[in-house]
């Protein structure tokens, strides 16, 4: 399915800043939902005076009318007239009488979604209500507040004065939606009403009353206790001066709250709290914080830990005079030491992926310096990215690589200058990487079957379910295969490796 973007962007006829501004918009669909008691959709106008949906919400607490997705779909007849005029008048429009939709009678507001910016505003727009009329009863006093914020909000929208720029993005997980808990402030920040489930968080925090008639900026200076640091968001919040959001937390029970003031052209009348008790929730992510924590420092402790054998090895390797046990030892620091890069980065994040760039620079900076031979003089860069990579990933292809560049430049260049390249190229289904050297060549096109060769087809084929080859450039392959005719011969070895990535998690 295309993004709202996408579907924006299709018309030519948005900027960025439009987008954005959209994305906002549509951001609080589901409260408009909520409120409404009905289904939102927004429409944007195509190049031929028609108009495209890009984005619909359901409400939460009633029947939908759309129980197919229409995103992507053009406007239907019974609906254009209406959202034309909301569009081009820049003005609130509604049903003159209910309409019917499949079997189904409806009344629908549509809504201009007004930009302002730089002293002048433009209709980027419009959102329609569709109001299920066959599911009518005797309307609550809750169903007719939330209706009249709902009002409120539609206004704000068709003057520019909503969505505010200044709330923060990115809800924060457990964000307060209108069923949770909804209190109404009027311009003094006196409550006028507050949902049952509204009540109950309050009550749960430590407020026996009832709120209706409260300042909630007293009654939650009297709940939160003189000893604790409060968020110094929490007045704005609590008097709905600002679009912010903060937790109060009192008796073990932490409630989320979210302001968003209401304005009539401008001038500030009151505003819409949202509130949710979200204990369980703070919890949890306190638990997976102390656990993320906990995983960093083993990471770092397992790097100390191995960069403490890479050193024994270092040591022990110095003072052996045998020059194949020297060149095993110094080999196995060398693995070693890039597992331990490997989880010096993981040690520094939140995450359990890691950069595979940053982590094979330093991979290369390690196997440059240790394995070049005696009068060899190796020139190693890399081409391309890896990305980002689950430590899974990681870790055996880091050590892969160690032992290919670490052979490229011992065996292939040995004893001469020449170049070392790694080129990665990476897409959605597969992580293609070629090392190459211009050294010699493979010894009549056959694969060594040492330890390195038999270690790197173990990781590569093993733990990354993936493919390598090795090619001598310009001539024949391990296999035996001649260079094609009129290629020109090139000296050097190519190695060919080809992992998978549909087992990532995007």
């Amino acid at each position: 399915m295309s993004t709202l973007s996408d579907l924006v962007f299709a018309q030519g006829i948005a900027t960025e800043a439009d987008v954005e501004w959209l994305h906002r918009v549509a951001g609080d669909g589901q409260l408009l939902a909520d409120l409404s008691f009905a289904d939102i959709v927004m429409w944007v106008p195509t190049s031929d005076d028609s108009f495209v949906a890009v984005a619909h919400t359901r409400p939460g607490g009633s029947a939908t009318l759309f129980y197919r997705d229409i995103v992507g779909e053009r406007i239907r007849p019974q609906w254009q007239a209406q959202v034309r005029e909301a569009f081009h008048a820049s003005d609130i429009i509604d049903s003159s009488s209910p309409e019917w939709f499949e079997e189904t009678p409806t009344r629908v507001r549509a809504v201009p979604i007004v930009r302002k910016a730089e002293g002048s505003s433009s209709v980027l727009g419009v959102l329609t209500r569709h109001t299920n009329l066959g599911d009518v009863r005797a309307p609550s006093r809750q169903q007719i507040t939330f209706n009249e914020c709902a009002d409120d909000i539609f206004r704000m929208i068709s003057n520019g004065d909503f969505p505010d720029l200044s709330a923060p993005t990115g809800p924060r997980r457990g964000a307060p939606r209108a069923a949770d808990g909804l209190i109404r402030l009027d311009v003094d920040g006196v409550v006028t009403f507050a949902s049952p489930n509204a009540l109950s968080a309050f009550n749960r925090v430590g407020f026996a009353d009832e709120l209706e008639g409260e300042s909630l900026a007293e009654v939650t200076s009297r709940i939160l206790p003189a000893s604790r640091d409060t968020d110094e968001s929490l007045p704005v919040v609590v008097t709905g001066r600002a679009p912010w959001r903060t937790d109060i937390e009192a008796r073990g029970v932490t409630v989320s709250l979210r302001a968003i003031p209401l304005r009539d052209r401008g001038h500030r009348t009151g505003a819409i709290v949202l509130c949710r008790d979200v204990t369980e929730l703070r919890h949890q992510e306190q638990e997976l914080l102390t656990k993320d924590a906990t995983i960093r420092e083993i990471h770092h402790r397992v790097k100390n830990n191995l960069q403490t054998v890479a050193s024994l090895l270092r040591i022990q390797a110095r003072r052996t005079k045998s020059e194949e046990a020297r060149e095993s030892l110094t080999q196995a620091m060398q693995r070693v030491a890039a597992i331990a890069v490997v989880h010096d980065t993981l040690s520094e994040g939140l995450s359990q992926n890691v950069d595979f760039d940053q982590v094979f620079d330093r991979v290369l900076r390690l196997v440059a310096e240790v394995a070049a031979a005696p009068n060899t003089l190796a020139h190693t860069h890399s081409v391309g990215k890896f990305g980002v990579l689950p430590s899974e990933y990681a870790t055996p292809l880091a050590l892969a690589l160690t032992e290919l560049v670490t052979n490229a430049v011992e065996h292939g260049l040995k004893g001469q200058e020449g170049k070392v390249e790694i080129i990665a190229e990476r897409d959605d289904e597969k992580l293609l990487v070629r090392v190459r050297d211009t050294g010699s060549g493979l010894p009549e096109g056959t694969v060594g079957r040492g330890l390195g060769t038999q270690i790197v087809r173990t990781l590569i084929q093993g733990e990354l379910s993936g493919s390598i080859e090795w090619h001598t450039l310009g001539g024949a392959s391990a296999d035996g295969d001649a260079a094609a005719d009129g290629e020109p011969a090139a000296s050097g070895t190519e190695v060919v490796i080809d992992i998978p990535l549909r087992w990532i998690k995007r």
